[in-house]
């Protein structure tokens, strides 16, 4: 993978919303869903990075923002108290896929998760990627659990 040596995973920027919200849209799913331009992303961006349990990460090679994700650490009671992180948004930009991104975001995600501390790293993924299984499947992730949604 000759990208490894120039791949950088850093925190999101202000600058870097416009291309996250690209790289969601460029996605059968984010097509339906999301609205480029709209302020409503600037809004959400200030809210992510005001609060210490969210990290918003880009992947950048070559300078080029080029993959995100959104690790999300939740404390709670269950398992003796233990905080889990929460992987949401995860995309690789589309010139990009099959490149081995995907994966080092993931073991990025997880790396860091351990070191704050988290005992479990989770993640739900649309029942109609069926890729994304078996991607996150080769990671260790195990389908433990039966995921809801409620659209508000």
């Amino acid at each position: 993978m000759a990208f490894m040596d120039s791949l950088v995973i850093r925190r999101a920027t202000a600058e870097d919303v416009a291309v996250i919200v690209d790289m969601l849209v460029d996605d059968p799913l984010g097509a339906k869903r999301e609205a480029p331009g709209d302020a409503a992303y600037a809004e959400a961006f200030k809210e992510i990075e005001a609060d210490p349990r969210q990290f918003l990460a880009v992947a950048e090679i070559g300078g080029e923002v080029v993959g995100t994700m959104q690790l999300t650490f939740i404390p709670g009671l269950s398992r003796r108290g233990s905080t889990r992180a929460l992987i949401e948004a995860v995309r690789v930009r589309a010139d990009q896929r099959g490149s081995g991104l995907g994966q080092q975001l993931a073991e990025w995600a997880i790396d860091t998760a351990r070191a704050r501390g988290a005992a479990m790293v989770q993640l739900t993924t649309d029942a109609s990627r069926v890729d994304a299984h078996r991607f996150y499947e080769r990671l260790g992730f195990v389908a433990s659990h039966v995921g809801m949604k409620l659209a508000l």
